[in-house]
């Protein structure tokens, strides 16, 4: 028997978010709400972002990847660039992040532009991964159709020999981009479905417009 979703309701009532308590850059909003996130203990996960690319079919496609830096230009993570999503930004570089911590009644949602890092960056974290990780980046050919898992495990083993006793470095595949946001959208829960949210507006001046959404 399928379940009735109807009635699957709650109230949102944790918090607020007023102009009045928005600074002028979203960057320092976002730490905000991150370390509160973190430090919350009510969220497993509070890098895990949500990113959708636009694919060569024409789709968007979403999935879970770790945001591992933040700087005052934008958000990092690390994928193969010859992945589906690599290829995806390769294409189109219009790219959407979204964070959602329930916990907290809080979504965060990011348009930009996603840049590949320079190489000496990529390395400089690469090299900060365990050995498994980067032994992992160079067995697995991501998005591309496999006849087992024995033929990962087999591809793995091979490295393992390969590398042994060397040091393991970055394949050129693999690597970081910087997403660059245009706009960010900041979503708090209020009752009544009367939700707060605050959006930011790049500028041609780098200056960041800011404006109330209707919930």
């Amino acid at each position: 028997m399928s379940k009735d979703l109807s009635n699957y309701r709650k109230s949102y009532e944790k918090q607020e978010l007023l102009e009045s308590n928005c600074p002028e850059n979203p960057m320092d909003l976002f730490k905000t709400w991150f370390r509160n996130a973190d430090d919350s203990k009510t969220v497993e996960e509070t890098n895990a972002m949500n990113i959708s690319t636009i694919g060569k079919d024409g789709f968007p496609k979403n999935r879970i990847v770790l945001l591992k830096k933040f700087t005052s230009e934008g958000f990092i993570f690390y994928t193969n660039y010859s992945s589906e999503k690599g290829l995806a930004i390769a294409e189109n570089n219009n790219i959407c992040l979204s964070f959602f911590w329930p916990g907290l009644e809080q979504q965060i949602i990011i348009k930009g532009k996603a840049e590949k890092q320079i190489e000496n960056l990529s390395d400089g974290y690469f090299e900060s991964r365990p050995d498994g990780s980067k032994l992992g980046a160079w067995a697995s050919n991501q998005s591309t159709v496999v006849s087992s898992r024995e033929t990962l495990e087999e591809s793995l083993a091979s490295f393992i020999t390969a590398f042994h006793g060397k040091e393991i470095t970055r394949p050129k595949h693999w690597g970081g981009y910087l997403v660059k946001p245009i706009s960010i959208e900041f979503w708090q829960g209020r009752p009544n479905r009367l939700h707060d949210r605050i959006r930011y507006i790049l500028e041609d001046d780098f200056s960041w417009k800011i404006e109330r959404l209707a919930p």
